[in-house]
């Protein structure tokens, strides 16, 4: 099993085993965003690989094929990883790309790009859940110890990739620009449709309606579990015995695992944090 250890860049943690000090510079300072790019970011544990399903299903007029038959990693690419980012490299355009790093250490050739990032959100408590049983399992990353240490983790920002708060507040900094469209976990698990609608409206798509009804259809959590491209099954480094990549996707399962204490504690965290912030989560 891989060695569970992190370094730090520019004040952010990452895994050893998948990323070096190398690549997140890289991916950072000289990769270049190409005007037909299309990123997905978002913190870990928010939905990603349900996003990146959806964006999968909806580039090919909702048929599955795609998506049954490459690996997630291979369709869109990690840029900050190792093997992502040279995997980013030889992909011809238009390409699917996705990050989970905080704005500061996004690539700079942002700014002077018109590449459309899809940037996906969820309820906090439900992260830290989800991330305190994918580390259970994910040998990548450093063993979670007690729920009550990983919530002191958690809220200090002292997991890999960050801060929650950093990383949301950050990137909704740019909620004006056109080419940003933020969407949240709640919102795809309350109208999957609808947000598919959405989705393709921002990507200039036009889908008939039975093309939109097999989107939601084959990125249900049902059907994507038993995707093997995208259920983590086939990934080294991961501890089945312990529990499953996709566990539950649902909304709300914190309150099965935090303490009355714990929970109140997080909040006012989270009023601190994000005063000011000025826009309205689903989960607030």
């Amino acid at each position: 099993m891989a060695k569970r250890t992190y370094f730090t860049y520019r004040r952010t943690l990452f895994p050893t085993l998948y990323h070096s000090e190398e690549s997140v510079r890289y991916a950072e300072n000289e990769f270049q965003l190409l005007d037909d790019d299309v990123v997905t970011v978002s913190y870990p544990k928010s939905g990603t690989h349900w996003m990146l399903e959806i964006l999968g299903l909806i580039s090919h007029d909702g048929d599955p094929s795609w998506v049954q038959s490459v690996l997630t990693g291979e369709r869109s690419p990690w840029i900050e990883t190792v093997d992502g980012l040279k995997a980013a490299l030889n992909y011809p355009p238009p390409r699917f790309l996705t990050t989970h790093q905080p704005f500061q250490l996004f690539p700079k050739s942002f700014l002077h790009s018109k590449c459309k990032i899809v940037y996906i959100m969820r309820n906090p408590k439900d992260v830290l859940v989800s991330y305190y049983y994918f580390a259970k399992i994910y040998a990548v990353l450093e063993e979670p110890g007690t729920m009550e240490e990983f919530v002191e983790k958690f809220l200090n920002g002292k997991v890999v990739y960050g801060s929650w708060f950093d990383h949301v507040k950050g990137w909704l900094e740019l909620k004006d620009r056109p080419n940003l469209f933020f969407i949240t976990y709640e919102e795809l698990y309350q109208d999957l449709r609808g947000s598919v609608e959405k989705i393709c409206h921002f990507l200039g798509k036009e889908l008939a309606s039975h093309q939109l009804d097999e989107v939601a259809k084959y990125a249900s959590f049902q059907i994507m579990k038993d995707n093997k491209m995208s259920n983590f099954s086939l990934l080294p480094n991961m501890d089945h015995s312990k529990g499953k990549f996709m566990r539950k996707g649902i909304c709300g399962d914190w309150k099965n695992h935090l303490t009355v204490a714990q929970s109140e504690h997080f909040d006012h965290v989270y009023q601190e944090k994000m005063q000011g912030v000025g826009v309205t989560f689903p989960w607030d």
